[in-house]
């Protein structure tokens, strides 16, 4: 176990001794006396109960356990100098922008809190959110137009030279307005919403072969009467005005969920679960402030989540 003993002070008295080879010469460029060089390096002697110099009128020398030591040691200090370097380059690179591509799914329910802790973390940093099809932000993720996307895990092929890193997995709702007809109904039979317009997501979105593969299972097959589209705007708008139902992520309508402005039919989902992450480039080199907003999102969406409801059976 890692002796909590052990203090930056003793690992940077000890590099120097290495390097200079001389109690004396590290001294000098510690700034420190000659004992309280000698007094550093026997406390780390006797913390790791093992001899790292061998002392002689010519100087000091690494014993066999010195030599393993500074491997690590020097490792060590380096890691830690990079921390802090780190993060002196995350208030330098003030006026940057992080772009990130955002499906619904998470649009409205994790991103407005993570973007709002960030901002708050003094970054100085331009955040560009966009939205679209799943399809188009994937080509420009490729080609360097923005730095991560967040939304549900594309499909293998689609995976080639892209990184993904998962934050939770959620279902698919389908979503009228409140007083729907459908709702009356105590045993509910999901192929009488073939009476109704559905709207579903365009066949280039990912959660669509899932949606079509639950249609099948519930016996229901191609829809007569259905609208194809991406806008979570549209979307809301015309299942509250109408008859509709709306089968969509349950990320993006959890909120109007809550707040009664829509009802989700009491339909069993829990076969629609797909992973929802952050997509990043395997070659494009991360910058410590999209690392920090990684890490933000990350943190956020176990928060969110921690106590999310399970779709409804």
């Amino acid at each position: 176990m890692l002796d909590h003993r052990i203090k930056f002070r003793h690992l940077t008295c000890f590099l120097e001794v290495a390097r200079q080879r001389s109690v004396v010469k590290a001294a000098d460029t510690l700034a420190i006396t000659q004992p309280a060089v000698s007094k550093t390096l026997r406390e780390l002697e006797e913390h790791l109960d093992a001899r790292l110099f061998d002392r002689s009128k010519r100087g000091v020398t690494l014993t066999d356990y010195g030599k393993v030591f500074l491997r690590y040691a020097g490792a060590s200090v380096t890691a830690l100098r990079q921390g802090v370097d780190s993060i002196s380059q995350v208030r330098a690179q003030g006026g940057l922008t992080i772009t990130l591509g955002v499906l619904p799914t998470v649009a409205a329910t994790v991103m407005p809190a993570a973007l709002k802790r960030f901002k708050s973390l003094g970054t100085n940093t331009t955040l560009r959110v966009i939205t679209g099809p799943n399809t188009v932000l994937m080509g420009q993720l490729r080609v360097g137009e923005m730095d991560l996307m967040i939304g549900r895990l594309a499909e293998p092929d689609q995976m080639s030279g892209l990184s993904f890193i998962h934050l939770y997995s959620e279902h698919i709702s389908l979503v009228v307005r409140p007083g729907h007809p459908l709702l009356a109904d105590a045993h509910l039979d999901l192929t009488k919403i073939r009476d109704y317009t559905v709207l579903v997501p365009p066949p280039n979105a990912i959660i669509r072969t899932v949606v079509d593969r639950m249609l099948i299972t519930y016996g229901i097959g191609a829809l007569p009467d259905r609208i194809e589209t991406v806008s979570t705007s549209f979307g809301r708008a015309f299942t509250r005005e109408t008859d509709a139902i709306w089968i969509i992520s349950n990320g993006a309508v959890a909120i109007d969920i809550a707040d009664g402005v829509l009802v989700e039919l009491p339909i069993d989902t829990s076969d629609t679960f797909g992973p929802v992450g952050l997509t990043t480039r395997v070659d494009a080199p991360t910058s410590p402030p999209v690392e920090m907003l990684i890490n933000v999102i990350r943190e956020e969406a176990a928060r969110h989540h921690a106590a999310h409801s399970t779709p409804k059976t």
